[in-house]
């Protein structure tokens, strides 16, 4: 797979970048999670996402919401995806880690861009009786992560 570009130019003395490729989790899930989380600052976004994990706060399903029960607080449909939240605090903790190399205090930043793009399909097949086979595909994501400072 050739090397993705980030999808908006950042401005390098106060910003910090982290991306992940080909992650083997569920894109409308991550796409959910990076909507949601656009906007906010980064210690309020880790705390979201441990929630998530915990599944004490569900993530609020605005565009997939197909078979997602209604969940209390201020959301119609939402869900708890454990491994997608699971891969964004990694990508999270990574781009602080990039902030504070830079020298910028990530307590002090923001979320300015969360990105979820379908990956490449993984072809797979299963077998099955009589001879024949039935798909088993794998998705995978490509999320990136910008960080800014507020100004």
């Amino acid at each position: 797979m050739g090397r993705l570009n980030y999808s908006t130019v950042a401005i390098p003395e106060n910003s910090s970048k982290a991306m992940a490729s080909e992650l083997h989790i569920s894109f409308k899930k991550t796409r959910e999670i990076c909507h949601h989380i656009q906007g906010m600052k980064v210690p309020q976004a880790r705390a979201f996402l441990e929630n998530v994990v915990i599944q004490k706060q569900a993530v609020p399903f605005k565009r997939f919401t197909e078979g997602a029960g209604h969940k209390r607080g201020p959301m119609a449909a939402g869900r708890y995806p454990v491994n997608a939240s699971i891969e964004m605090l990694k990508l999270l903790k990574n781009a602080e880690s990039n902030a504070e190399y830079k020298g910028l205090e990530p307590a002090h930043m923001y979320i300015s861009t969360a990105l979820a793009n379908r990956g490449r399909t993984i072809r797979g097949y299963f077998p099955r009786a009589r001879g024949r086979a039935s798909p088993k595909n794998t998705e995978t994501v490509n999320i990136e992560l910008i960080l800014s400072e507020v100004q």
